[in-house]
């Protein structure tokens, strides 16, 4: 890892096994949700990841968190790499890794007040000793937070569904900043808010990625969103990572086929250019994840496919100029 770089991901795998029969079960083949990829996330930028819905992206911010077990690869996080650790070691890792969920009202508790939510991290690592703070010194930290994210501390009784989308979203953001993390996994953390809310919550995370120095990866499927709060943007495409660049880079010289067809998509709020922008059209749909796949995954949809080369051979990330990466033969053969 180089000294900047917070997270390190070499070639992740989560496959999930597809079984047959009812009471011997066997193994017939599984589901490449995420089908080994590469990225690094430095200190204090926001590397977005977006793509279709079920390309993997979720699951890969889960197979970070170790939420679930990479099929395989490795995760380094400050030079330990998570998929070997050692529970004590990721239970301290995990104080500095938090997510926040899609679902604003599924991934908090019914039962809990907004205050217990918040207070909860905090209680469960001050019990095993790893957190020197009071009950009060709890308290007071979760009526802090409420403040931060923008919830009056008078709310700190009420329960979930006393909320708002967006104020449970607030609860959420203000739990994930708990126990002060160096990374946080936002897994589309605005899809499911109408487009006034969106935008106050993504100028929030701006504002405590400052505050607090903190180090995101975003995931969505918004390309605007990501344009929004990103430094870097990875695209995802069936498993793998098509293209990795500086945001502004990205947006304005897409490499690969599929990036650009994702770009042809977004609406642009000038009619004069939206009219004469050609929008490219990819035909076929989304190939099976359970399919084993010997040549480019995005083989059978691309308009500049080539065969005996596309089709035979599958394209690793390669950097083209200045961090530019892209896993497209069109701008490397098979052989380099």
């Amino acid at each position: 890892m180089a000294a900047n770089d917070l997270l390190e991901v070499k070639n992740l795998k989560m496959h999930f096994p597809i079984e047959k029969g009812v009471l011997f079960k066997k193994q017939v083949g599984a589901i490449r949700a995420v089908d080994g990829i590469d990225f690094t996330i430095k200190k204090g930028e926001t590397l977005g990841l977006v793509g279709e819905s079920g390309c993997g992206k979720s699951t890969t911010a889960r197979a970070v968190a170790q939420l679930y077990s990479p099929t395989d690869g490795e995760v380094y996080f400050e030079g330990l790499d998570l998929c070997k650790a050692s529970k004590a070691e990721m239970l301290k890792s995990r104080m500095d890794i938090q997510m926040i969920f899609q679902d604003p009202y599924a991934s908090l508790n019914p039962r809990m007040t907004a205050g217990d939510i918040i207070a909860e991290p905090m209680t469960v690592y001050a019990k095993r000793g790893l957190l020197k703070m009071s009950k009060q010194e709890i308290r007071h930290r979760v009526e802090e937070l409420m403040e931060k994210v923008g919830l009056s501390r008078f709310f700190i009784n009420r329960y979930p569904h006393e909320f708002s989308g967006g104020q449970r979203q607030r609860i959420g953001v203000a739990r994930a900043l708990a126990l002060n993390p160096k990374l946080i996994l936002a897994d589309e953390p605005v899809s499911a808010l109408d487009v006034s809310i969106q935008s106050q919550i993504l100028n929030l995370l701006d504002d405590l990625q400052e505050e607090f120095n903190l180090t995101y990866l975003f995931i969505a499927h918004d390309l605007a969103v990501i344009e929004h709060i990103s430094t870097r943007v990875a695209v995802m495409y069936l498993g793998i990572i098509a293209e990795i660049a500086d945001s502004a880079e990205l947006y304005k010289n897409p490499l690969h086929p599929y990036t650009k067809a994702l770009l042809s998509a977004v609406p642009i709020p000038d009619p004069d250019i939206e009219r004469k922008r050609q929008r490219i059209i990819l035909e076929g749909d989304v190939p099976s994840p359970d399919q084993e796949r010997h040549g480019c995954y995005f083989y059978d949809r691309c308009p500049n496919a080539m065969a005996g080369k596309c089709d035979k051979h599958i394209p690793r990330l390669k950097d083209v100029e200045n961090g530019h990466q892209v896993a497209c033969f069109l701008y490397f053969d098979p052989e380099d």
